[in-house]
């Protein structure tokens, strides 16, 4: 394998722990692989909001996916963060009425 003027060879076993990226049939670019493939189906309105993203701001689909779904997945570890840390309280019984929180 060849880039610019470094050439590094690699064996099959080698290649196996490597995402390749491939151009004409010869691999250009190999990094390490961290990726995990994963299917899922989304709501046709979703998936045409993800396609309007991806059209206008110029980014590929998986990357939108990628960075949205991690984002949600942040905030669900912050909020259980947050319930478990405020348990104690509750468990003390220092807590605010539903009531007063709404007026």
């Amino acid at each position: 394998m060849t880039f610019g003027s470094y050439t590094i060879r690699l064996t099959d076993l080698d290649l196996k722990r490597f995402k390749q990226i491939k151009i004409g049939g010869e691999i250009i670019v190999a990094t390490p692989a961290k990726d995990r493939s994963v299917t899922a189906h989304f709501p046709l309105e979703l998936a045409e909001r993800v396609d309007e993203i991806a059209e206008c701001l110029e980014l590929l689909k998986n990357w939108i996916v990628k960075q949205a779904l991690s984002a949600r997945l942040d905030q669900k570890e912050e909020l259980g963060r947050l319930t478990r840390e405020a348990l104690p309280n509750v468990d003390a019984g220092r807590v605010i009425d539903h009531q007063a929180v709404q007026a």
